[in-house]
């Protein structure tokens, strides 16, 4: 990856095939929780990332193990892309012992530090005043870790993205703000709740560069975190990606999918599957054949069908722990 800003290292066929791969492995697991959740299998909500997947994988793609990522209610993807296993993952939603957090926190509240997940959060907005608070703490300490956040469109007309944005570009914080444009919050049109249903120009008048991209296009993704993430590193401040890009499935397992946009807008973003997409691509400009998709597709396959079976299998917590990590032992 590039270490400073303007430098450009471009993909080679294993990193295309990877950022392929993280894609196809949290559409897979994805499709496990759907399955599960109408099973009847899961305590609480899910909202799945069907169609985003292009977002976390191009970004995280650029990341070090030891930068931060926060992440918001629809986070499985991000945790996924960043390294939280599969299987923490599933059985956290599940609501088990071996969950990334023990079963305490279901599908909006994953936490793995050890990996740079920082968590997911229910509430909208106030991942971005995190990442803030986190790349201040990575200035004070004289550190070239990046902090990532990832938040919705709804998130632009929260107080906590006008001030922590603003607070990251006066004081020049190694922070990328990464908007997932969909179009809807919840069921709301982005392009009702505000006069320019842009978050890049939104942002731009706070002084930190700011760029709009298609995110269902994963190399488009990785290329403008990469610049960002360079810059960052580089103590040259924060920069704002916007993606735009539309999750396929309803805000939440459950929940309607049309009476507030129609199906002609769903199919024609289905239309635009980032996997499906990138496959073309890479099978177009001969960076991969169809035996090596098709050994892709089994793998993450397995492994997404693994991570539910053990999730499956998987003790409840002990009610004897309920009162633990509640207050610190030391």
């Amino acid at each position: 990856m590039a270490e400073s800003e303007g430098e450009r290292a471009w993909l080679s066929k294993d990193q295309k095939l990877g950022l392929l791969r993280v894609m196809m492995l949290i559409r897979r697991c994805e499709e496990q929780l759907a399955r599960a959740y109408l099973r009847g299998e899961l305590p609480g909500g899910c909202h799945t990332y069907i169609g985003e997947e292009a977002v976390a994988a191009g970004v995280c793609a650029t990341l070090r193990t030891t930068d931060a990522v926060f992440s918001t209610h629809r986070g499985h993807g991000h945790a996924l892309a960043k390294g939280v296993s599969p299987k923490r993952v599933i059985a956290e939603v599940f609501g088990k012992a071996t969950g990334c957090c023990g079963g305490r926190g279901g599908s909006m509240h994953l936490f793995e530090p050890e990996v740079g997940f920082y968590g997911t959060t229910g509430i909208v907005g106030p991942g971005i005043l995190l990442a803030t608070g986190g790349g201040y703490a990575t200035r004070l300490a004289s550190s070239d870790r990046v902090i990532v956040d990832f938040f919705g469109d709804g998130a632009t007309n929260n107080g906590a993205f006008h001030e922590g944005l603003n607070l990251a570009a006066i004081w020049e914080l190694p922070v990328v703000f990464v908007c997932e444009n969909n179009l809807y919050a919840t069921e709301v049109p982005y392009a009702q709740t505000t006069k320019h249903p842009s978050a890049a120009y939104r942002a731009s008048v706070y002084g930190l560069p700011c760029v709009d991209i298609d995110g269902n296009d994963v190399e488009a993704v990785f290329y403008a975190a990469q610049e960002a993430v360079a810059r960052a590193r580089a103590a040259k401040g924060p920069t704002l990606i916007e993606c735009r890009t539309y999750r396929t499935r309803p805000h939440a397992e459950g929940m309607r999918d049309t009476g507030y946009r129609t199906q002609e807008e769903v199919d024609s973003w289905k239309a635009r599957d980032p996997i499906a997409s990138y496959r073309s691509v890479l099978l177009a400009e001969g960076a991969a054949t169809d035996a090596e998709m098709e050994q892709l597709d089994a793998e993450t396959s397995r492994i997404a069908e693994e991570a539910a079976e053990f999730a499956r299998q998987s003790p409840w917590p002990d009610p004897s722990t309920v009162t633990d990590h509640i207050f610190s032992a030391t």
